[in-house]
């Protein structure tokens, strides 16, 4: 099996939704870091076989906006482009997509990674709605169209927000925030945890801002390009944990110990690697900033689609015959602080060991210092197509900067899956 390096990445700044990147689309977030890590590492665009992107909100303007991401960043018309989705980890998928079409002697040199402007995501009608409107736009004399306009009600111009859709469950009919909801009440998991768990998150994103400018590329905002964005903006300096405390619950008003607070921030931003095989790497002269060993992905109910890092953890160390003492860093993603905190206990747990993973043993502790040191999700930022990618990225740098030898990176995955992934240098 060929070894697969990832020669570098880069990614805009994960700014909130409806803020500094309202106006720029996925495509156009994607484009910039495609030609940013094109530029980066000196690599002729023709050179790329494929691009692969993943992106969960695709823009309707844009179909396949990985194939527009390629065109705009000047990559040659005859070269392939796809994209894929698997929800959260949309973005380890397109590593792994990437990983897998290297291994097969289909492509040699890739791009992979993610875009999202959750900003831009669709406002919805009602399919009775549209019928109206579509009737609408076929009547052919004045008197049919007022016909058609008089039986229009109030409640027909009520959009439905494609964000919301999104975030919901249609099987289990829960919205994400719902989940995490139930896994606090499975594991016991207080309000005040998760409240300082968040705080942490925030005090780690902003020690580490220095470092994390690594990942990052400037973006002049459109429309005149007067307003240059540098930096993250989700992460709250200074934050208190008594001004966390006073956030109200969003999922459950009276009961629910979710927050605004302790949640992942609605984000926009784009992440683009450059992966090829190990032997291409040398052949180019690259000094390659790690190798994915191996990947995982796995199911559990929707419902608590949260625990998906716990089981996918579990069977990918089993699979490569590895303990949690092997691995030197750990990135979960912060979909919700609950979330994170009931996979540690899961892990731990000779209880949910014995129910759900096949050796029944727990795993172990992972090291509070060794997982998301420089904060993660509720800080920076969940852009759902993207996050994935930009884990992968974090790991890797801090990696080099510690000479670490290993390190694991793992998401949940709304419908109800886990992934992870096992980096080297």
């Amino acid at each position: 099996m060929k070894r697969i390096a990832i020669v570098n990445g880069v990614r805009t700044p994960f700014i909130k939704a409806w803020e500094s990147f309202d106006n720029i689309p996925a495509h156009h977030l994607g484009a910039m870091c495609v030609t940013e890590l094109l530029q980066r590492t000196e690599l002729d665009g023709r050179l790329v076989d494929e691009v692969v992107m993943g992106c969960v909100g695709q823009p309707a303007e844009a179909s396949n906006v990985a194939r527009v991401i390629s065109l705009l960043a000047g990559i040659s018309p005859e070269k392939k482009a796809y994209t894929v989705g698997r929800n959260c980890a949309s973005g380890f998928e397109a590593i792994t997509s990437a990983a897998e079409k290297i291994q097969c002697g289909v492509d040699e040199i890739v791009i992979a990674g993610g875009t999202e402007s959750m900003s831009n995501m669709p406002m919805l009608f009602k399919k009775e709605t549209a019928t109206l409107f579509l009737k609408l736009s076929k009547a052919k004399t004045f008197s049919q169209k007022l016909q058609i306009i008089s039986k229009m009600r109030p409640h027909h111009f009520a959009p439905i927000p494609s964000l919301m859709l999104g975030l919901t469950d249609p099987v289990c009919g829960l919205n994400m925030g719902q989940t995490a909801e139930l896994l606090a009440k499975d594991f016991g998991i207080s309000r005040e945890e998760q409240d300082r768990f968040a705080l942490e998150s925030h005090r780690r994103v902003e020690a580490a801002q220095e470092k994390l400018r690594e990942e990052t590329l400037d973006v002049f905002v459109p429309p005149d390009y007067k307003v240059c964005v540098r930096d993250d903006n989700g992460v709250r300096k200074n934050q208190t944990f008594e001004a966390l405390q006073k956030l109200k619950p969003i999922f459950e008003k009276h009961t629910g110990t979710v927050t605004a607070g302790n949640a992942s921030q609605i984000t926009d931003g784009a992440c683009a690697l450059l992966v090829m095989s190990e032997e291409k790497a040398k052949q180019m002269g690259y000094e390659v900033l790690g190798y994915l060993r191996d990947y995982v992905c796995v199911g559990l109910e929707p419902a608590r689609m949260g625990l998906g890092p716990a089981l996918a953890i579990e069977k990918i160390l089993k699979k490569n015959s590895m303990t949690l003492k092997d691995i030197d860093l750990f990135e979960i993603n912060e979909a919700f602080a609950v979330q994170v905190l009931a996979c540690l206990r899961a892990l731990a747990s000779p209880e949910f060991s014995k129910k759900y993973f096949p050796s029944g043993v727990p795993v172990g502790e992972i090291p509070r210092e060794a997982l998301n040191v420089n904060g993660g999700a509720i800080a920076l930022g969940h852009p759902v197509g993207t996050s994935g990618a930009r884990l992968v990225l974090t790991c890797l740098k801090e990696m080099k900067r510690r000479s670490s030898r290993r390190g694991l990176v793992s998401a949940c995955i709304g419908g109800g899956q886990g992934a992870a992934l096992i980096l080297e240098r």
